[in-house]
């Protein structure tokens, strides 16, 4: 993985290198990820993708006729550290252009600090609803699917498999939190007869996750829903396989490739099924070529990180082609109804809270696939934009 993170942070230097153009014939955009500590896989995957975006769109002639610039940012994780760096390049780069994946409280703080200074900060992976709910703001953009879409889709998974036992499990902060909450009114809704018999909290980071293994086990479900993500999630299924966790997992983000490499035991994945906004096997004509063409020049897949932070930034590329301008209110005003089709199907961007409307895409997790010699993920069906969308007046969103 070092090798693979300096690969990515040397690739863009050597992009920058080859167009020492002026900084006015350039458009920056910083990537703001955790590139160090425990969760730099995450950032360095997300990063990955939009390096390799910004390839594209300067392959292609640029965007506005000017090059791509990605900046890294090291956002360690940490809300404070994340803003500080942020501030630094909006006062003295000029940068107007942010986005990030990894962490809903390092999102809510990019979003205050965009508004504050007139600069758009884009999510492609910062879950929490609240973020496009009642915490909205007009230069804040969600890309991915947020804590309802996600938990919508999985407890449609839930109900249509009739499972009448659930229990649940989360990181304890925000993003858990809504993503458990939505999951539970969804399931309320669709299968009224389901009963949540666990519903626990850890803290992000838990190294030991034996106490709340034995309160699920001792809970008797018949399938686990978690939004984990990371080593979050390794740790919980690594460690719960040994002590008796037997039952299915639902979780947003089972296709990890890394995730399930970690577990050294496919065993332990077979079975699980998720739902992403993209994954490898999205049957589409466009994703085939996407992937095909990736591997081609990279060596290795686009899996879901990398996947959904090259479409993010090739959407916000459309809307400052639209736009005509890196002008913030031309951007945010181009990209409002704006429609990408892409790798993943139809993405339109919902003008009334900058929400993404956009298909999940089922996956479970099989022991043979054409990527890798691990388990890995199948195609499981795909959920349409409108059947986990949430009307604008239930999303708390008053756009300013």
């Amino acid at each position: 993985m070092k090798k693979l993170g300096l690969a990515v942070v040397m690739s863009v230097f050597v992009m920058l290198a080859a167009f020492p153009a002026a900084a006015a014939d350039t458009i920056k955009i910083a990537a703001t990820e955790p590139l160090s500590g425990t969760f730099k896989d995450i950032g360095e995957r997300y990063l990955d993708g939009v390096v390799y975006a910004a390839k594209v769109i300067n392959e292609s002639g640029g965007l506005l006729g000017k090059k791509v610039e990605v900046i890294p940012v090291d956002s360690e994780l940490k809300p404070d550290v994340a803003t500080r760096k942020a501030q630094n390049l909006i006062l003295k780069d000029g940068v107007k252009f942010f986005t990030g994946g990894t962490g809903s409280s390092v999102g809510a703080a990019m979003e205050q600090l965009a508004e504050r200074q007139n600069v758009i900060m884009i999510s492609y992976g910062m879950a929490a609803a609240s973020m496009t709910g009642a915490k909205c703001s007009k230069n804040f953009f969600r890309t991915c699917a947020n804590t309802d879409q996600q938990s919508f889709a999985l407890a449609a998974l839930v109900a249509k498999k009739g499972y009448k036992r659930v229990a649940i499990i989360a990181q304890d902060y925000s993003f858990g939190q809504e993503a458990l909450a939505a999951f539970k009114k969804k399931l309320a809704q669709l299968n009224p007869a389901a009963k949540i018999v666990a519903e626990l909290y850890h803290p992000a980071g838990t190294k030991d996750f034996a106490p709340y293994i034995s309160q699920l086990i001792a809970a008797k479900p018949d399938v686990i829903f978690t939004p984990n993500w990371g080593n979050d999630l390794t740790l919980l299924l690594k460690q719960g396989r040994p002590m008796g966790m037997n039952q299915k997992v639902l979780s947003y983000y089972i296709n990890d490739e890394f995730t399930i490499q970690a577990m050294g035991d496919d065993r332990i994945m077979i079975g699980n099924m998720g739902a992403e906004v993209y994954t490898l096997s999205i049957p589409t004509k466009k994703n085939k070529e996407f992937v095909a063409k990736f591997r081609k020049d990279k060596g290795y897949y686009p899996t879901w990180l990398r996947g959904k932070a090259f479409m993010s930034t090739m959407f916000w590329a459309e809307a400052v082609k639209k736009a005509g301008t890196t002008d913030v209110a031309a951007v945010i005003k181009a990209w409002e109804g704006l429609t990408y089709d892409g790798p993943a199907g139809v993405w339109t961007m919902r003008a009334c809270d900058h929400q993404v409307q956009l298909p999940l895409w089922y996956t479970e997790i099989v022991k043979k696939t054409p990527y890798f010699k691990h388990a890995f993920e199948a195609p499981a069906g795909m959920v349409a934009a409108k059947d986990v969308e949430v009307p604008c007046t239930a999303t708390g969103c008053r756009m300013k």
